[in-house]
């Protein structure tokens, strides 16, 4: 049991739990991005639907089925960056496709398969019953299931490990999963909201109480703490009169965002960032690969890194990397400074030190990465960075550039600080920090809440920076 989750005493607690028949029917797996808190959570519905004895390599039918993520008793809801996880996958499979000059090994086949598949269950019927949108993206769902199937059947080096595959059929291999990622991109940017409405947790409440198929049903919330108001009243009600064959599972980062009443319901389990080693050994078990150099070294030159080793690993399979993120956010913070001090010129005022600072340190990154110079005009600053970022087509790139945007406005302090030799010269005002902390606040709910397009939410996260960081007077508290 959970052999795949590794470095985590909650798996130690969950089994004990299940050995003395105290499993709660409702729980919380809380801790950061990332720390196998879906992995738990989908192992333990293989544990409580099989139809033996729940060993890591059981056969049954039950075991089977989940291990592809097909069992009818799994239901998973909620929103969590998939692209990055696929495209890793499909990285895994290539390789393995390569090394053989075949179809890849039977775990990397299913790695990949299980991939997809935490996407493609994000669209069960089940959930999208009369929905709208669900409507609009089923030819992608129905491509992708499509495309799984021709995967599965590509079994010739599986079935029998002395055959060797020609380059043909290696090059449908890498057509078929270069057009998977493409659909499973499409699916994630075109179909999943941030936020949990409360029609899907209706519709999961209503599926609990059907009678399981198998031993038991699991209904799994990820990133619960982004459901809707009126979601999170309707899963009160489902937590207080829970069917009797159900477990649920609520995951969260932020596990104090949720209700108290909700809270008080669910019995936790608490994931703890794990080492740069143990999450070096996670990519090598389950990936067969290795933390490339330019990630371990930037994990040696800041301690802080290392605990999200795997989330810079998945990201760096993605069409555009954190290293453009980063230097597309300093280009961007730049632009914005050099915007805020034309007007802070054209009203008369002497631009503030913060200003100054915060260009003088983004500039030269912008300029090291091709970008070019600060753009004063925020048309075309919003060209230049969607370009790059391949118009954020893959959503959660964008919840990432900010988070970018916000280091960069946080390394720029540090360098003013460093600038007065440990004196501490400089001290940005509470007015400067909070400008960008609601700006970029705004920028994320406006996409991932109101579901705005990223050009319309850069455009006014430009207007609004320039414009009041313009405002700002001269000089700096101390």
């Amino acid at each position: 049991m959970f052999e795949n989750l590794l470095g985590q005493a909650a798996a130690d607690q969950l089994i004990a739990d299940i050995a003395s028949g105290v499993l709660a029917p409702a729980m919380l797996f809380s801790g950061p991005p990332a720390s196998g808190k879906g992995t738990a959570a989908l192992e333990l519905g293989r544990i409580i639907s099989c139809e033996d004895k729940a060993a890591w390599n059981c056969g049954c039918p039950a075991c089977s089925r989940h291990r592809l993520l097909i069992h009818p008793d799994l239901l998973c809801l909620g929103w969590r960056p998939f692209s990055a996880e696929i495209a890793a996958s499909a990285g895994a499979f290539l390789r393995e496709a390569a090394a053989s000059r075949g179809n890849g090994s039977s775990a990397a086949r299913t790695l990949f398969i299980r991939a997809v598949r935490k996407l493609l269950n994000r669209f069960n019927p089940v959930v999208w019953e009369d929905d709208a949108k669900g409507a609009k993206v089923a030819p992608l769902v129905d491509s992708l299931l499509q495309d799984l199937d021709e995967l599965e059947a590509l079994t010739s080096v599986v079935n029998n490990p002395e055959a060797k595959a020609n380059e043909k059929e290696q090059a449908s291999a890498a057509k078929l999963s270069e057009g998977i990622l493409k659909n499973a991109f499409a699916l994630e940017s075109e179909g999943i909201s941030e936020t949990i409405p409360i029609a899907q947790i209706r519709r999961a409440a209503w599926w609990s109480r059907l009678a399981p198929l198998g031993r038991g049903k699991l209904l799994i919330i990820e990133n619960a703490d982004r459901m809707q108001e009126e979601a999170r009243n309707s899963l009160l009600k489902l937590l207080e009169e829970p069917p009797p064959r159900l477990t649920l599972v609520l995951t969260s980062p932020r596990p104090n965002s949720l209700l108290l009443t909700i809270l008080s319901r669910l019995r936790p389990y608490r994931f703890s960032a794990r080492s740069s080693e143990i999450e070096a050994e996670v990519i090598r078990r389950v990936f067969r690969d290795q933390i490339p150099e330019r990630l371990r070294e930037n994990q040696n030159s800041n301690a802080a890194s290392n605990a999200a080793s795997i989330g810079a690993y998945l990201d760096s399979f993605l069409p555009v990397s954190g290293e453009t993120l980063e230097a597309l956010a300093a280009f961007f913070a730049a632009s914005a400074a050099y915007r805020a001090a034309l007007l802070s010129k054209r009203q008369g005022r002497s631009i503030a030190d913060e200003v100054v600072l915060l260009g003088k340190h983004c500039a030269p990154r912008a300029e090291a990465a091709g970008l070019g110079r600060p753009q004063g005009d925020g048309t075309a600053a919003i060209a230049l960075v969607l370009d790059k970022a391949g118009k954020f087509e893959i959503r959660s790139l964008f919840s990432r550039f900010l988070g970018c945007l916000a280091e960069q406005v946080s390394l720029s302090q540090r360098a003013g600080q460093d600038a007065g030799h440990g004196t501490f010269s400089f001290l940005p005002r509470v007015a400067y920090n909070e400008i960008w902390k609601e700006c970029i606040a705004w920028g994320e709910s406006a996409v991932r809440v109101y579901n705005l397009r990223p050009v319309q939410a850069l455009e006014k996260l430009f207007t609004d920076l320039s414009r009041r960081m313009a405002a700002l007077p001269a000089g700096s508290a101390l």
